[in-house]
C-alpha cells in the first residue's frame, strides 16, 4: 500500500477518535476554550518533539512566498474551523456530527478542483455526490417548529467548520513540501493562543487539571499528531484524494461515540452511513495514469532515489536511503499511475 495512504488512514483515526471524546470534555468548558485547548496541546506536543529530533531549535525552511499560504490555513483551520465544530458539537450528537464530517473532503475536493486546478473524474465525482446525499440524510431534522430550527443549527455548525477545514486542507498542500512537524505545530500553537485568549475575553475559566491534561493530551495526539500525518499525505496525494481517505475518520468517530457515550442510533444514521461508505469506497479506489511531462523543478524535501529523484550527491548515498536537501529536476516525460502529489500538479 502506498505509504501516504497509511499516513492518511492514521490520521483519520486518530482524529475520529479525537471527536466524540471532545464531546465529552465540552460539557465542562467552554467551545471556545476547549478549541484552544485542543490545538494547544497539539502545538506544544509538536514543537516539543521537533526540538527532541533536531536536538534544539532550528529554522522552519519555509520560503518568503509560502508564509502566506501557512497564515491562510491557520486562520481557517486553527480559529475558525475548531471554533464552528465545537459550537456544533453542543447542539447536536456526537454520532452525527461525526458523520457530519464527511463533508470536509467534499469541500476540499470542490476548492482543489475549481480553484487549484487538481484533476477530477467520474468516479472522485461520483463519490463526492454519495457523501453529500449522506450529509443531507444526517442532518434532516426530525421534528418540527422551533425544534426543526435547534436541529438544524448544529450540522449547519459542524458544516462550516468543514468548510474551513477544506481552505485550510488546500493552503496547506501549498507547503506541505516543508517539514511537516513545523507547519502542524505552527498552526497548533498559534491556533491555540488565539483562541484561548477569545475564550478568556468572553469569561471562561481554564479547566481543573482533571479536566486540562486529558483535553492536552487529545489535542496532542487527535489533532497534533494526525494533522502531522495529514501533511505527509497531502505531499503524496494531493488534497482531493487526501480529503477522500481522512473521511473514514468519522466512522470511527461515530463507533465511539455510540460504543462508550451510548448514543442512539436511527434508521437515518444508519441510511447516511451507507451513502458516505459508498462515497468513501468510490474515492479510495479510483485510478488515474495517462502520458505526462515534469517541467523543470527545485525545491527540497525528503525523499530516495527513484524514477523521478535522479540527481547524483557530492557523497554517495545508499540506494534506498530517504534522505532531505534542495535538489532540481530535471524535464521527463512518462506514463504511469499517479496522484497529484508534489511532482504531479499538471493541468489536464
Amino acid at each position: 500500500m502506498n505509504t501516504s495512504v497509511i499516513y492518511a488512514l492514521a490520521a483519520a483515526a486518530l482524529f475520529g477518535a479525537s471527536t466524540p471524546l471532545a464531546k465529552v470534555l465540552g460539557t465542562e468548558v467552554s467551545p471556545v476554550m476547549l478549541a484552544g485547548l485542543l490545538y494547544l496541546g497539539s502545538g506544544l506536543g509538536l514543537l516539543l518533539v521537533r526540538c527532541v529530533r533536531d536536538r534544539g531549535w532550528k529554522r522552519s525552511g519555509l520560503g518568503a512566498g509560502e508564509w502566506p499560504w501557512l497564515l491562510g490555513a491557520i486562520v481557517f483551520g486553527g480559529i475558525l474551523g475548531p471554533v464552528a465544530l465545537m459550537f456544533g458539537l453542543t447542539l447536536t450528537s456526537g454520532a452525527t456530527a461525526s458523520l457530519m464530517l464527511n463533508l470536509e473532503p467534499v469541500l476540499t475536493a470542490l476548492l482543489a478542483w475549481v480553484v487549484f486546478k487538481e484533476n477530477a473524474d467520474r468516479r472522485i465525482v461520483l463519490g463526492m455526490l454519495a457523501i453529500i446525499v449522506g450529509g443531507v440524510v444526517l442532518s434532516w431534522p426530525a421534528g418540527g417548529g422551533a425544534v426543526v430550527s435547534r436541529s438544524w443549527l448544529g450540522p449547519l455548525a459542524v458544516a462550516l467548520a468543514c468548510f474551513c477545514w477544506a481552505v485550510d486542507n488546500n493552503l496547506t498542500r501549498k507547503v506541505s513540501a516543508s517539514d511537516a512537524l513545523y507547519i502542524a505545530g505552527a498552526k497548533g500553537l498559534f491556533a491555540g493562543l488565539v483562541n484561548c485568549a477569545i475564550a478568556l475575553i468572553l469569561g471562561a475559566k481554564i479547566p481543573a487539571p482533571g479536566v486540562l491534561s486529558p483535553t492536552l493530551l487529545i489535542g496532542f495526539l487527535g489533532y497534533g499528531v494526525s494533522l502531522v500525518l495529514f501533511v505527509l499525505a497531502l505531499r503524496g496525494l494531493g488534497a482531493a484524494r487526501t480529503g477522500a481517505y481522512f473521511s473514514t475518520a468519522p466512522f470511527l468517530g461515530a463507533a465511539i461515540a455510540i460504543v462508550l457515550l451510548g448514543e442512539s442510533v436511527s434508521l437515518l444514521f444508519w441510511l447516511a452511513a451507507a451513502c458516505m461508505m459508498v462515497g468513501v469506497w468510490l474515492h479510495l479506489t479510483e485510478s488515474h495514469e495517462h502520458e505526462h511531462e515534469h517541467q523543470p523543478l527545485e525545491h527540497s524535501h525528503r525523499h530516495t532515489h527513484d524514477e523521478h529523484h535522479q540527481h547524483t550527491h557530492a557523497e554517495d548515498v545508499p540506494a534506498g536511503k530517504a534522505h532531505s536537501h534542495t535538489h532540481q529536476h530535471a524535464v521527463i516525460s512518462h506514463n504511469h499511475p499517479h496522484f497529484p502529489d508534489i511532482h504531479h500538479r499538471h493541468r489536464h
